[in-house]
């Protein structure tokens, strides 16, 4: 019978009201959340610049490697194609959409000199 009336008791007492101070972990994890969104978003951004920069820098003559790891010579470029020469004894000639170009070859320090 105690423990009946103990428990009516709880029931009807009203919760303590929360302070202020214990919002601020649920602040600070939002700001957080927010600062990571912005940072992500940026790089982002900026990947998207570098990646079109290589695609307008993209000339003839220029060794490429597309996605799909195709190591190649630009012998053409056009508004949204490249085409490449992938073999020099059959001159086998493959065209892409310039976005598969992953990176230019060109642009990268050979081993050589780095010695």
């Amino acid at each position: 019978m105690i423990v009946l009336n103990t428990s009516v008791c709880l029931a009807q007492a009203t919760p303590p009201t929360p302070s202020p101070m214990s919002y601020i972990p649920i602040a600070f994890l939002f700001a957080m959340i927010v600062l990571m969104f912005m940072t992500a978003r940026s790089q982002k951004n900026r990947e998207k610049k570098e990646r079109d920069n290589m695609y307008t820098r993209l000339a003839k003559n220029d060794r490429v490697l597309t996605i799909g790891g195709i190591i190649g010579t630009i012998i053409a470029v056009k508004d949204t194609e490249v085409v490449l020469k992938v073999d020099e004894s059959t001159n086998t000639k493959m065209t892409f959409m310039k976005t598969a170009v992953q990176r230019i070859l060109s642009d990268e320090p050979s081993d050589s000199s780095k010695t």
